[in-house]
């Protein structure tokens, strides 16, 4: 029984040490390509295109001058008999009036919806790296249940040829198993299922939000390759965060789009404020009108007449209307002022967090790889041979073998932990194109 069962441990431990790389023949879904998917049909990027468009058409509308006013009157008819030549006053009148906006009202309107349909680009930036680092993360996270389950179903086999080498020692004459063998055997394989069903549960959850990205069909093939590098999760300038300077550091920070968003808030308030200050100047007003009067009953020609005229207002009652309009306006710009700095204070924090993260996963994926694993695939090796020469009990063998296989998801889980704080900081420096930290390098 002991070297049948020894076979099964030692052929199971051959094949999971022998496989390659798990799905690297199969051609499913890469990241890149999922996230290619994503962007290219994210219908908010459409919008935002047709709300640049809009404020483009309205800051034209903006800096026009408003339409000139026409008026045709009769006047002064005479009520008795309305005839039109009986009084030397009576006239038909045709005005034009064209209003000009205060100060630079024209040019400051037009030029806020110029910065408004500039946002939008902007808005567009980092509204792709927000979808890159959306579907990195729930591609990963499909992607560790994915291969943990393959993990799994490969040592379920092993598991129920245990349990059917326990059952039938245990049947025999010989009796070389015991029944406690048996019963672990069986309840280390139920443990099996129960994960495989939370695991599958956790892999259609994340594969139907990345359905909402790429579609439901893309998002059910395959995911295929060993965890990408940060380069394939975000193919943009590289960092090598240990050797940037603070100061390096916050520039990039600083050409991150939802900062750049808020610096083109903090001039459209500005131009805003600009656009109070001109309610102190006068609205003028220019009008131009030709009075037609008719012959004189019985007499000669009158003349026509023709008027012209400026009309201008007189802000001189300024405290509660120009004065609290200005005040509003520039208390709006401190605030987004101050916004933008709490912004940036909190990119960089998040982003100190996640390279400190980063530096200890980095050590936990060498420690497991270069130590941690190759001890338990010892420690389970030794625990069979314990077993096999009657040193060693079944439970323990089969204890060591399941550690094994739960250091095995361990490693993958902190491998595509690794990989979500990577996307992280690719979010973070996605600034990184206008402004370089360091020249060239990876993620340390």
């Amino acid at each position: 029984m002991k070297t049948r069962l020894y076979r099964v441990l030692t052929t199971a431990l051959f094949v999971l040490v022998s496989l390659p790389a798990l799905g690297a023949a199969n051609a499913g879904l890469a990241l890149q390509e999922a996230i290619q998917k994503a962007q290219e049909g994210d219908p908010w990027l459409d919008a935002s295109r047709d709300r640049e468009r809009a404020y483009q058409a309205e800051s034209i509308s903006a800096g026009t001058l408003p339409d000139p006013r026409v008026s045709v009157t009769a006047r002064n008819l005479p009520v008795d008999t309305f005839d039109f030549n009986q009084e030397a006053m009576t006239q038909f009148s045709v005005g034009v009036t064209q209003m000009f906006p205060r100060g630079d009202t024209l040019e400051l309107r037009r030029h806020g919806k110029k910065l408004q349909a500039d946002e939008q680009a902007i808005q567009r930036s980092e509204r792709r790296a927000r979808v890159r680092l959306i579907v990195s993360r729930l591609w990963l996270t499909a992607y560790e249940a994915q291969n943990s389950i393959e993990l799994i179903e490969r040592d379920r086999n092993l598991f129920e040829q245990l349990v059917d080498v326990a059952e039938s020692s245990y049947g025999s004459a010989l009796r070389q198993a015991r029944q406690q063998d048996v019963v672990r055997a069986q309840l280390e394989l139920t443990r099996l299922e129960d994960r495989l069903s939370d695991l599958r549960r956790r892999e259609a959850a994340a594969r139907r939000r990345l359905g909402e990205w790429i579609g439901q069909q893309a998002a059910d093939r395959s995911l295929i390759g060993a965890l990408p590098q940060s380069s394939a999760i975000y193919p943009g300038p590289q960092v090598v965060l240990s050797n940037a300077s603070n100061r390096a550091v916050t520039d990039t920070l600083v050409s991150h789009p939802r900062i750049r968003v808020l610096d083109k808030r903090v001039s459209v308030a500005s131009n805003e404020a600009d656009l109070a200050r001109q309610k102190y100047w006068p609205e003028w007003g220019v009008t131009a009108s030709y009075g037609y009067r008719d012959r004189a009953p019985g007499g000669p020609d009158r003349a026509d007449l023709f008027s012209v005229g400026v009309t201008f207002d007189l802000p001189i009652f300024t405290s509660k209307r120009q004065d609290s309009r200005l005040n509003a306006a520039i208390a709006r710009k401190g605030a987004v002022k101050t916004d933008q700095v709490l912004e940036l204070r909190s990119l960089r924090a998040k982003l100190d967090t996640a390279s400190a993260e980063l530096k200890q996963l980095n050590h936990r994926v060498e420690l497991y790889g270069q130590r941690l694993l190759p001890q338990m695939q010892e420690q389970a090796e030794a625990a069979l041979t314990a077993y096999n020469n009657d040193d060693g009990d079944f439970a323990e063998a089969v204890r060591a073998r399941i550690d094994e296989l739960n250091a095995r998801i361990e490693a993958l889980a902190i491998d595509v932990a690794r990989g979500k704080v990577r996307a992280q900081i690719n979010y973070l420096l996605s600034g990184a194109e206008a402004s370089q930290v360091a020249q060239g390098g990876h993620y340390e």
